[in-house]
């Protein structure tokens, strides 16, 4: 994920685009979340050792926890990797991450669970706050059944 993809648009601000993870930790999430249920947090904590990167497995382990303030936790670890990856890939703290990009969606929904998961605990500030910094990273909003 080194390479930098920043487009600039002749409307607005740059875009930045994620990176593509890697082939085997797409494929190892994929069978993870494939396991019976009992199984399956406990192959997505051995992916999210392995790749501590890859943002879609940090938004699985936040999906399958066992409550809110462990969501919350999950979804917040996720969202600042992502800021990281988000500045690996060129973004320098403003522009838009767009839902479209396929590559941009862990990010994306680690701040959409972050969002919910900070109404869930009262956290009314942090809710808000996330529910306007999705705004701002793609106005045309991220699908309402993430």
């Amino acid at each position: 994920m080194s390479e930098h993809s920043i487009h600039l648009t002749p409307t607005g601000p740059p875009e930045t685009i994620i990176g593509p993870y890697d082939a085997e930790a797409l494929s190892a999430l994929s069978e993870a979340l494939n396991t019976p249920a009992s199984e399956q947090q406990n192959r997505v904590a051995e992916i999210v050792a392995r790749w501590p990167r890859f943002l879609d497995a940090w938004v699985a382990m936040g999906q399958l926890a066992q409550g809110p303030v462990e969501a919350y936790a999950y979804f917040r670890v996720g969202y600042h990797r992502g800021l990281d990856t988000l500045r690996a890939a060129g973004w320098k703290g403003s522009g838009y991450v767009r839902w479209s990009e396929e590559t941009n969606r862990g990010f994306l929904r680690s701040l959409l669970g972050l969002h919910r998961a900070a109404a869930a605990i009262g956290e009314i500030d942090e809710q808000e706050r996330c529910a306007q910094f999705l705004m701002q990273l793609d106005p045309s909003g991220v699908p309402d059944d993430e």
